[in-house]
């Protein structure tokens, strides 16, 4: 599984708020000697639509180091996939079909068929792990490259250049949330997972669009009701990880070098984003052409 698509469902709401003449998703917070550029991100394109804005590479050229939710820089696959197999399992004895229920269990292997998924790798598998696995072979199979995400696209670039790299949180800090989850709410996740996966080309297809344009109103429809129609997620996905971010940011607004901070953009323009609790400590924002 790659770890991009995972990036996906812990923010539904990537631009859930931009100005109507947004002409992109990059702001820039003036610290009292340097500049913090935050960057609204998509965490997987599609290959044949894949160049960033030009807001990033004025953002990035501007910067001594880049900064992302997980430091891809020194991300290891390998240790990821443990921690996520010993945390994504059901408890021992039990099985998906035990948690789901005979008609819902059928629903997630018919989808799982469709998009080649083998349900004998899923069989112990947690409901929020399942969503993923479907999630993630539904954008690939429509399309969507993670090598070609914002996040992706940045640390490549950093690693050639030799900018150093920082994370914002760890992978246990990042999937947390899901696995805190109630069994009840994790199977609503995974229900909520099923209902969009047929109109996933489409309503992945029409964020990009809005991201390049940003087209507020749009974005809001297709990704903000996400969350308030989930408030289970909404805390521990979007509000606990912008408090335990907010902190960091400052410290970096307070350094000689100017840094990038790239994250999915619900974090800095939703309710409780980082945008406005920086407006709220007096710093000044400024949105980018």
């Amino acid at each position: 599984m790659g770890r991009k698509a995972l990036w996906w469902l812990l923010a539904l709401g990537l631009l859930g708020g931009l100005n109507a003449e947004a002409a992109s998703p990059v702001w820039a917070i003036r610290g009292a000697h340097n500049t913090v550029y935050l960057a609204g991100s998509i965490h997987l394109l599609p290959a044949n639509d894949a160049a960033l804005p030009p807001a990033f590479e004025h953002a990035y050229a501007d910067s001594a180091l880049l900064v992302m939710e997980l430091d891809l820089g020194k991300f290891d696959a390998m240790e990821a996939m443990s921690w996520m197999s010993s945390h994504g399992e059901l408890p021992k004895g039990t099985t998906l079909r035990d948690v789901l229920g005979e008609a819902r269990y059928t629903r997630v292997n018919a989808a799982a068929e469709n998009l080649g998924l083998m349900m004998a790798g899923l069989k112990t598998a947690a409901p929020w792990m399942v969503g993923i696995e479907l999630s993630d072979a539904a954008y690939m199979h429509e399309g969507f490259d993670p090598d070609q995400g914002v996040e992706e696209q940045l640390v490549q670039r950093a690693q050639a250049d030799h900018k150093p790299t920082a994370g914002l949180e760890t992978l246990e800090e990042q999937l947390g949330g899901l696995v805190a989850l109630s069994t009840d709410n994790q199977v609503r996740m995974l229900d909520q997972t099923l209902d969009e996966l047929k109109d996933i080309k489409s309503e992945m297809r029409d964020v990009v669009s809005a991201w390049r344009h940003g087209d507020a109103a749009k974005l809001a429809a297709l990704l903000s009701s996400e969350y308030q129609a989930f408030p289970a997620l909404y805390q521990p996905l979007v509000i606990e990880r912008n408090q335990r971010w907010l902190p960091q940011v400052e410290a970096l607004l307070k350094s000689n070098d100017n840094s990038m901070v790239v994250v999915g953009a619900l974090h800095l323009v939703g309710h409780g984003g980082l945008l406005e609790q920086l407006r709220m400590r007096g710093y000044k924002v400024t949105q980018l052409n």
